[in-house]
């Protein structure tokens, strides 16, 4: 329920502020007041696009039921202001936002309602109020059509999964190949983690294999003094051991390395370098020897996942199948259950329509593809008449109708809805029976009608009116005597009749 308006500088208007009731509430005045763009910047603060727009205008509302967003803390109370300046910048609670997101937020609890707009009576819009009438009232609708859209949106999931497998078929020959190459072009090497250390150490004793052997061979002939150095210690009485032990150390230490001078001599050298190669070459392409090792276990994985693509291509269409078959049966049901409701609000809208003079309703269910809502798509017959053949006042009558059948008078208040000049260039008969409509519209709605016509106007809660003195509009809440006057001009002009002011109260009264 919008409970404030504060604006300034919007076209005629210098500063405007309302308080607004609940129900019903009735702009009226002469053509070219105002009211429009009044209506205009309303509907603007909630996303709407918009006649003019206010340097400044503020909406206080009280928060809808069910209102919530991630992004914005909401109070009870939701003030949205728009500013114009260079551009026009929106608000929600102090938090910049922008105007679609606006238009999303509010979309399910603002309607707006134009004698130019022929919305509202698309395939989607009647499925949706036929299901919300069965949830309210049949829980074996509820519970399938719960199941319906859940089993669906899995099944839409691995419908996905199929045609990218069928997309990557044309890619698998080509994968599986690539996958191959890198498989043996690592497996061929085979290489070993710490082999490349221990290749560079070989490399580099080979280096220094000459300077060995001839080291080696000027070293033995230190042998050849050992009996000599001995016997010195003999002679001298000294402990001789410590020389032999040094001597037989060295002995094996000259052995052993004359055992590594021999192995290295039957060592390959261009082997070595080769394997040095092929290793090199793998950290390059691969930054290490572990890393091309983990990159052929992870190309394996893949080419292990290529060949059970078929498999999973052949399990996934069996699924699909019978998924597609289950679906069918369930959107069958649903729409059985929702061709039964349709004649029942067929005739609950019949008593309406009669007394907005319009003749009976039918509707009409085509089979459609597979989709989130079912099998159905839905359209309504007016006298035998689809509804885009429909003139505009016809059009809005019945939606009108549609909207007060729908209306659950134990919720609160379903929302705001905002009707410009619905009620124009109808009969006498036709302007009594919208002004019921609305009337009734009002008990679940916050109703804000711009009218020219004295039957809606008689059973608003709040009526107000809007004028305009050469460049400068007005606006103001009438008072009980005021709203008969105001009455008595819309039904005999400026200068109403006694027996017009007569009939203004009488509507007031009635």
């Amino acid at each position: 329920m919008i409970k404030r308006l504060y604006l300034r500088e919007l076209v005629g208007f210098d500063e405007v502020e309302l308080e607004f009731d609940q129900g019903l509430v009735v702009l009226t005045g002469p053509s070219g007041a105002g009211k429009s763009v009044l209506i205009s910047s309303i509907l603007s603060s909630f996303g709407y696009s918009a006649l003019g727009t206010a340097s400044l205008c503020e909406v206080t509302l009280q928060k809808p039921t069910g209102l919530q967003s991630e992004f914005y803390a909401l109070e009870e109370e939701v003030t949205l202001k728009t500013l114009k300046k260079d551009k026009v910048r929106s608000y929600l609670d102090g938090q910049n936002i922008s105007k679609k997101t606006l238009a999303e937020l509010f979309a399910p609890y603002v309607q707006y309602l134009s004698v130019r707009d022929k919305g509202g009576f698309e395939s989607a819009v009647l499925l949706g109020l036929i299901d919300s009438s069965l949830d309210d009232k049949n829980p074996v609708f509820k519970k399938l059509f719960k199941e319906y859209k859940k089993r669906y949106v899995f099944y839409k999931i691995q419908a996905e999964r199929l045609k990218k497998i069928k997309e990557d078929e044309t890619k698998l020959a080509e994968l599986i190949e690539f996958a191959v190459y890198e498989i043996e072009k690592i497996e061929r090497i085979n290489p070993r983690i710490d082999e490349e250390e221990e290749l560079m150490q070989i490399k580099q004793q080979l280096s220094k294999i000459d300077k060995i052997k001839d080291a080696l061979q000027n070293a033995n002939e230190l042998f050849a003094y050992e009996a000599s150095v001995e016997e010195v210690y003999r002679l001298l009485n000294k402990d001789v051991s410590v020389f032999s032990e040094a001597m037989n150390q060295l002995r094996s230490d000259f052995e052993e390395a004359q055992t590594l001078a021999d192995e290295l001599e039957e060592v390959d050298i261009e082997k070595i370098l080769d394997r040095l190669g092929d290793l090199n070459g793998l950290k390059n392409r691969y930054g290490s020897i572990r890393e091309a090792l983990n990159y052929k276990e992870q190309k394996k994985e893949e080419l292990a996942g290529y060949k059970n693509s078929e498999q999973n291509k052949s399990a996934l269409e069996s699924f699909l199948a019978r998924e597609f078959s289950e679906l069918h049966r369930i959107a069958k049901e649903i729409s059985v259950l929702r061709q039964e409701e349709a004649k029942s609000l067929q005739n609950a809208l019949d008593v309406y329509l009669q007394a907005l003079k319009l003749p009976s309703v039918e509707f009409i269910f085509e089979n459609t593809l597979l989709c989130e809502s079912g099998v159905d798509r839905a359209d309504i017959m007016l006298g035998g008449s689809k509804t885009a053949t429909l003139s505009g006042g016809e059009f809005n009558r019945m939606r009108l109708a549609l909207m007060a059948v729908c209306i659950d008078e134990t919720k609160q208040t379903q929302g705001v809805l905002i009707l410009d000049e619905i009620d124009a260039n109808v009969s006498g008969d036709e302007s009594i029976a919208i002004a019921q409509m609305i009337a009734k519209l009002s008990k679940a709605y916050q109703v804000f009608a711009i009218s020219h016509q004295p039957h809606l106007s008689a059973q608003a809660r709040q009526h107000i009116l809007v004028t305009k003195e050469g460049t400068k509009s007005r606006i103001k809440e009438l008072d009980e005597e005021e709203r008969v006057k105001e009455i008595a001009r819309i039904i005999g002009g400026e200068n109403p009749t006694p027996q017009a002011l007569a009939f203004a109260k009488k509507l007031r009264n009635a």
